[in-house]
Parts: structure tokens; C-alpha cells; sequence
């Protein structure tokens, strides 16, 4: 049985002032071009499909033209929700598509929607769990009479949660079983752009899966496995959303499940790479040195770009002018004795019958751990007797 698994593409996403549909459409049609030359028996997307709960009309075309294009290649197509998503809106309608190999994960309600797909060495079940949180758990299994309202009392933990929903999903353990999840699992290397609590309240122990033959995890934007868990793995983003992200390596995950019975052919797992229409650079240096011929040769000045100037100095409209030599910049700071200092002004009870351009000097000398220029010093004093003259 072989399994395309995919998540996070965060359909809608922008950035700064940058809007990602074109890198979207570009790795979209990459990802079909994939599916189109390996033929996986089921594709699964295992959430946070949009950006946000109320998406876009871009981002909802943007997914219309890619799950038709998926369902014209007759392709099993197995999608859950993540916590950006509304469960109830990315499911709207799902009992109508799911004729065409569209199958999206209703509203957690109790149970986990199941498939059933076939291959040479039986049968494969494609549970469908979309992001739950404990009360959201709480809430199903008393509702559908699974458990009591003490017993759903006693889950208080994402963990908890997440054990009490598997064990009320009925598996047979004789059978291959794949869960498509969007949860954080302990242990997970995470970046900038992910939404993990903090303290670690939603993490879930590896082994609450480990009856599961595969599990599909999206939530995470980098792609690994957990540790000596190899059957357990996120797949990561397509394209990278954050400047954490400028080592990733974006990839589609093919998984491939053998005999149940055969330990040596259970399962392998091998990456597809994917090419951007952009990549992402974090570049420093004084703004002499980024705008110079020499560092110009070797840069990449169509990526997403963050620059960390080294000047001491601000370097006036220095975005506006790095924009003529980097038009994607989405990001500057400084990294100068400035910014690397902090010092604490003067309580107002210590300043004492010190002038006003004395005490603006100290301001800035903490500010800015170097004392003023005469210059500086000349314009303040110029500017604080045209205030004076102003209130006069």
C-alpha cells in the first residue's frame, strides 16, 4: 500500500505584506504532478489546510482546483482538519464529494471516520481524526454514551484525550491501521511559525499510537519522524513560512506498507523534494557590504529575505533602498552595540538640576551605548529652542 502524505499547506497565508498564493499554486501543482507519476493508493492531508477558520475566496479556489484535479486522476484523498481550520466549514458538504475519493474528516463526534482500502496483503483501515482538544473529546464521548460525565471529567489532558478517543475507536489490531492526526507529539522539533502551547500542555505521548502501523501528522512545519518511532511522522509544510524555516528541506513523504507479518517489509518510508518559487535567505552584514558587487554575485535576491544590518549608525530609508537590491525583503532589524545593550535611564528623582540637553545626552548614550556626535548634540540644542519658542 503506498501513502502520499502531505499537511500544513495553510492555503490563504500571508506574510508581512506578502501574499504566498503564487509559491502556493506553484508547490500545488508539483504535488499533483507527484501523485500523477507515483500513483499512491491514498493521498493524506492531515490538516491546517487553510491559514485560518474563515478562509479566503482565493484560498477556496485555490483548494477547489486542487482536489478536482485530484479526484480527475481518481485518487483516494483523505483530509482532516487542523487547529487553523473550522472543522465544521473545510467539512461542509463532504458527504457529497466523498463519491468522487474526496474524503474529509467530519466534526469529532465520538468515533474517528474510518476507510477501508485493499492491496495485495489485505485490508488497510484510513482512520480520519481531526484536531481535538480535551473538552472537545470530553463533550463526544459523553454525548454518544461512551462514557459518563466523571469519567470524561478524568480527561484533563491532551494526552488523556487523545488515548480515551483511540480506545473508543474499535481497531482491529490484526488489520494495517494509518491515523491521519494534527497534533503536537512530545519530542517534536518545532519553529517560529507553529502554534504550540506554552509549558507543553498539549503534548501527547508517541505511545498513545503505537497500534497504529502509520501515523500521518501535520501540526509541525518541520519534516521527522519521532525518534525510534519511525512509523510516526510529520510530514512538514510544502513551502516554508518563517525565517526558522531557511534550513528546511520541504518534501512530500511517501510511506509504504507491506505485510503486517513480514517485520522486514512493514514499512519504508523515502521524501520527494519540492523546489519553491521562492526560497528564503537570513543575510548580515553592514548595508555597504549587502548592497556591494561581490556579495550581490552570490546572493539569492528573489528569496523572502530577512537583513540584519551591522551598521552602528541607522542608515536612513535602508528598507526602501535594500528593496531595489532585495525586492522580496520582508524583514529588517538591527544587530549593533545599540541593539545589543540594554541600560536603564536615570530614575527621575536622580536628575537633579542637570539641563535638558544633559539629560538627552545620557538618554541616548544608554539608548544607544555610545555617546552623541556634536552634530547631534548641535541639532538636539537647536530643536529643543525651537520647542521652547513654540510654547512660549
Amino acid at each position: 500500500m503506498k501513502l502520499m502524505h502531505i499537511s500544513d499547506l495553510h492555503l490563504g497565508k500571508r506574510i508581512s505584506e506578502f501574499s504566498m498564493t503564487e509559491d502556493q499554486k506553484h508547490i500545488l501543482k508539483q504535488i499533483t504532478e507527484a501523485v500523477k507519476e507515483e500513483t499512491p493508493d491514498a493521498i493524506l492531508i492531515a490538516g491546517d489546510v487553510y491559514d485560518r477558520s474563515v478562509p479566503s475566496t482565493e484560498a477556496m479556489e485555490l483548494l477547489e482546483k486542487f482536489l478536482y484535479e485530484l479526484a480527475d486522476g481518481k485518487n483516494q484523498v483523505f483530509i482532516i482538519s487542523g487547529n487553523h481550520d473550522s472543522a465544521e466549514r473545510l467539512s461542509f458538504g463532504s458527504a457529497l464529494i466523498d463519491r468522487s475519493g474526496i474524503h474529509i474528516a467530519p466534526v469529532y463526534s465520538g468515533e474517528a471516520k474510518c476507510y477501508e482500502l485493499q492491496d495485495d496483503w489485505g485490508a488497510v483501515n484510513i482512520y480520519t481524526m481531526p484536531f481535538v482538544k480535551p473538552t472537545n473529546v470530553r463533550h463526544a464521548l459523553v454525548n454518544c454514551g461512551k462514557l459518563t460525565e466523571d469519567e470524561a471529567a478524568q480527561l484533563d489532558s491532551y494526552a488523556k484525550a487523545m488515548r480515551a478517543a483511540i480506545e473508543n475507536m474499535g481497531l482491529d489490531k490484526s488489520r494495517r491501521n494509518v491515523l491521519v492526526a494534527h497534533q503536537f507529539v512530545t519530542g517534536a522539533a518545532t519553529c517560529e511559525s507553529e502554534d504550540v502551547n506554552v509549558g507543553g500542555l498539549d503534548n501527547i505521548d508517541a505511545d498513545v499510537f503505537e497500534d497504529f502501523d502509520y501515523v500521518a501528522l501535520g501540526h509541525l512545519h518541520g519534516p521527522q519522524t519521532l525518534g525510534s518511532k519511525k512509523n510516526i511522522r510529520y510530514s512538514g509544510t510544502p513551502l516554508k513560512y518563517s525565517f526558522s524555516e531557511v534550513d528546511h528541506n520541504k518534501s512530500i513523504t511517501i510511506v509504504e506498507l507491506g505485510d503486517k507479518m513480514d517485520e522486514t517489509a512493514q514499512l519504508t518510508i523515502r521524501e520527494i523534494p519540492l523546489r519553491p518559487l521562492h526560497d528564503w535567505a537570513d543575510v548580515r552584514g553592514t548595508f555597504e557590504q549587502l548592497t556591494g558587487e561581490k556579495f550581490l554575485r552570490s546572493a539569492d535576491r528573489e528569496a523572502y529575505t530577512r537583513v540584519t544590518l551591522l551598521d552602528e549608525d541607522d542608515v536612513p530609508e535602508a528598507i526602501s533602498r535594500l528593496r531595489d537590491f532585495y525586492p522580496n525583503i520582508m524583514n529588517l532589524r538591527y544587530d549593533n552595540l545599540r541593539t545589543r545593550t540594554e541600560n536603564d535611564v536615570t530614575d527621575a528623582g536622580e536628575l537633579g538640576e542637570r539641563s535638558e540637553i544633559e539629560m538627552f545626552e545620557e538618554l541616548f548614550e544608554k539608548q544607544n551605548n555610545a555617546e552623541m556626535s556634536q552634530a547631534q548634540a548641535d541639532l538636539v540644542t537647536r530643536l529643543l529652542e525651537e520647542l521652547k519658542e513654540e510654547m512660549a
